[in-house]
This record gives structure tokens, sequence and C-alpha cells, in this order.
């Protein structure tokens, strides 16, 4: 049992899909892994395929609206009394698992097989499955028909669990690569390509890696991009971030890889596609005076790709954060990179309290790069308060606020603190970015 409360291995899966009839073996899927951008990938994927008419299962983890958005057909979150109907099913052949003396399968297992089933039943033509832990020992690396396996960027994370060396991680990501499958790369590391390359080639594989060097920019700021990339002109993302054009353009090598194979994908199924696509949590803009921006940046590699956006859309502004990480990331790397940017820094208890690092031992940590950290309902005397405007939060007592949750607490207090012209940044886990939103919609309404 790992520390993130998986199991890495295919053994209980294995035993729980064919106590299931297999439902993955008549399934054709998309893998993708990587540490960032996974998400991305498949929502720019699953949205082009889509718009080009074919009927497509996505399966997502983490997820930030709802448990049910794991699962979708075509962006439709799958309903709950089908995702009920399918989990009886589950219950059931892991009860004659469990007669039997099998091992019980993992609860990331379980959805893994109930997503299985849903897109069997729906006759997907293609599932667009993001890889949850690594890549080789991952639950749904059990699949064996995999038309391409999609590799976002590839950086340090869950280090001593996949390895303690980026190569190391690589190889584990890696290991969804499956034989004649196609391979697709974001840009990476030098190490990190060789990798793949490697085993892409002693697979029998062929290899693409996009080339982010073809991107040309026509606009772009905090509400989205336009840009063209090769033989694709005139595109348009409404997902804003400085990661985004690397996404874009491995999705956009993809999209030539399915064509060569057979796949019929217009090119104004791809232009919509891309415009249609919107995913939570990444460099998300809520609001505006101030602007309310949300963003997922969890690891070190993350956390300079966010910096880096900040820094291009909003120079000379002022930022105001809050911050939430799980105590198994490398929080003083993300601290480190951020924040030195904010005039302000509020710090959150996650909701998974097991996980999440303290709010006052990430204050702590802050206090070296930012002068003023908080920690939300334990405000001091003679806290500086923003005036008060139209869509800011009525005054609330310290009592009061300090009974609510600690993510309801800090955006109180972001807006508070916030002039017209600021920008407040919400970042450091997926976590709790929906409480964050919710927070801010009852604060502003």
């Amino acid at each position: 049992m790992s520390k993130y409360g998986s199991v890495l291995g295919l053994d209980t899966i294995r035993g729980l899909l064919r106590e299931l009839g297999d439902p993955q073996d008549d399934l054709k899927f998309i893998h993708i892994a990587g540490t960032n951008g996974k998400g991305s990938v498949l929502a720019y994927t699953s949205m082009i395929l889509s718009e080009a008419g074919y009927r497509i299962g996505r399966y997502v983890s983490p997820t930030v609206v709802s448990y049910l958005e794991r699962i979708q057909i075509d962006t439709e979150w799958i309903s709950e009394d089908k995702f009920a109907e399918l989990t009886m099913r589950v219950r059931d052949a892991i009860a004659r698992l469990e007669a039997a003396g099998k091992e019980i399968p993992t609860v990331f297992e379980i959805e893994t097989a109930i997503a299985f089933l849903y897109f069997k039943e729906m006759k997907c033509d293609l599932v667009v499955l993001e890889a949850g832990l690594g890549g080789e020992l991952d639950a749904t690396n059990i699949i064996k028909n995999t038309v391409c396996a999609v590799f976002a960027s590839i950086s340090r994370d869950h280090l001593g669990v996949l390895g303690n060396t980026i190569t190391e991680i690589a190889e584990n990501k890696a290991g969804i690569i499956k034989p004649g499958c196609a391979v697709v790369s974001a840009c990476q590391t030098d190490c990190v390509a060789e990798v793949i390359r490697s085993r892409a080639q002693r697979y029998g594989c062929t290899y693409v890696q996009a080339e982010p060097e073809c991107v040309k920019i026509g606009q772009e700021d905090y509400h989205g991009i336009y840009f063209s990339y090769k033989e694709f002109t005139e595109m348009h993302t409404v997902m804003a971030g400085k990661n985004q054009i690397g996404n874009a353009a491995a999705v956009l090598e993809l999209i030539c890889v399915l064509r060569r194979m057979g796949y019929h994908i217009a090119d104004d199924a791809v232009r919509r596609g891309m415009e249609r696509t919107k995913w939570p949590g990444r460099f998300s803009c809520i609001g505006e005076e101030p602007v309310f921006i949300l963003d997922g940046a969890h690891n070190e590699d993350a956390a300079r790709k966010l910096r880096e956006s900040v820094e291009a859309y909003f120079p000379g502004r002022r930022l105001i954060c809050i911050m939430g990480v799980f105590k198994d990331k490398e929080y003083d790397r993300i601290a480190r990179i951020m924040g030195s940017l904010a005039s302000v820094i509020y710090t959150v208890d996650l909701p998974d309290r097991k996980r999440g690092l303290p709010a006052e031992d990430l204050a702590e940590i802050l206090k070296e790069y930012c002068p003023c950290v908080k920690c939300p309902g334990r405000y001091g005397p003679g806290e500086k308060r923003g005036p008060q405007k139209q869509s800011a939060p009525r005054q609330e007592s310290r009592d009061s606020m300090s009974q609510q949750s600690s993510v309801d607490c800090a955006v109180q207090a972001a807006l508070l603190e916030a002039e017209r012209n600021d920008v407040i940044l919400a970042f450091g886990s997926l976590s709790y970015l929906h409480q964050v939103k919710e927070a801010y919609d009852r604060a502003v309404w």
C-alpha cells in the first residue's frame, strides 16, 4: 500500500475485470500519461474528436467540479442512477472475489472498472484515458487496445513512489506504450524524450514529438490564445497559461497521427474543438475587478509555468494569493517560486486533512519569501482591509469568519484586501479549487 492510498500493480484490477467480463477488451484507447498537462491534453483531444462525430469516452482523475465528472461521454457526465447501477455490479463482483479469497480492489480500481463497463455499454468509438499514478503499474494500464500513447510534460513528482530520478519517473510513465501503437509526446527534456523514444522503438511504434517553436502566437492574454501551428492556422483556445501552447501542439500532432490511421477529422472540427475546450482549474478566470484566477499548480514545474503566466499577463499588478497544498508535494519549492510574487498570501487547509499540509505549517514556510502571510480566521489587530465595493462580500466579524471553512475565510479576506486592479490567485492543489469557486460565488452574489 502506498502513501497515496493505492496499490501499484495490475493483478487486482485484472482479477476484477475478468470477473466483469473484461469490458476494456472491447474498447479502443488514447492513453495519456505525464506530470503536468494530462487533463488539458485529454480535454482538447476529446472535444476535437467529439466535434469530428465520434462517440468519445473520457476518464479523468482528479476532478474539480463533481465526482461524476470522472466518467464522461462527449462532455456529458455519467448520471447518478447509471453510476449507482454499475457500482452495484462491481460490488457483486468484489463479493465473489472476496468469497474466493482474492485481493480486494482499491477505490481507484473500482472507479476504473465502472468506467470501462460504462464505455462499453455506451459503445464508445474511442476512450481518452488519463493515467492515474505513473503509468506502467497504474490500474488504467490493464488495457490492450491502445491506439495511441500520449505524453504530456514529464517532470519531478511522486518522488520515491515512481522513482528517485526524472529518468526513472519517465520510464515508469513510458510503460503505457503498447507494441505497435503510435506514440505522441509534448516537448520534453532530452533525457525524458530519450526514454520515451527508446521505448517506442523497442515496441515498433511510430514516435512524434511536438515542436513548440513552430507555434506562431497572434494574440494572448489571460482569456485565451490565438495561434497557428504548422498547417493548423487561426486556432483559438480559451485555455490560458504559458503551458497551454505546448499542450495544444501535442494534441495537434496527435490529430495528424490519427488522420494517418484513417480517422476522419476535418479542419473545422479541430478548430471548433480547440475553441470549445474548457478545463476547470487550469488558469481559469472566475471574476473581474479584481481578476480572480484558479490554477492547480501543485509541483515545481507547474509552479514555474504559473509564475511565467502571471508575470506575462499581469505585469506590475499587485498579486494576492490563496494557497493550499498536499504535504506529499514539494511545497517548499513551490513556495520559493511563487512566494516572492505576492504582496499577501492566505494559506488554507485542504478538504483532505490527512494528506493536506496544515495552513499554519505552510504559512511558516512562505514567510521566508513573502512579507505578509496569514492563515484565514486568525487575523491580527490593525489588518489592512481594501475598500468595500459592490462585488465584495459583506464585512464579517472575526468570530463569524473563524467558524467558516478556511477556504471561505481566505476568499473573503482576499476580496476585502484587493483593489479593483489587483489580481487574486488561488493555487497549489486542484482538490480545493471547487471550494474556492463556491466561496467566491457566495461572496459576490
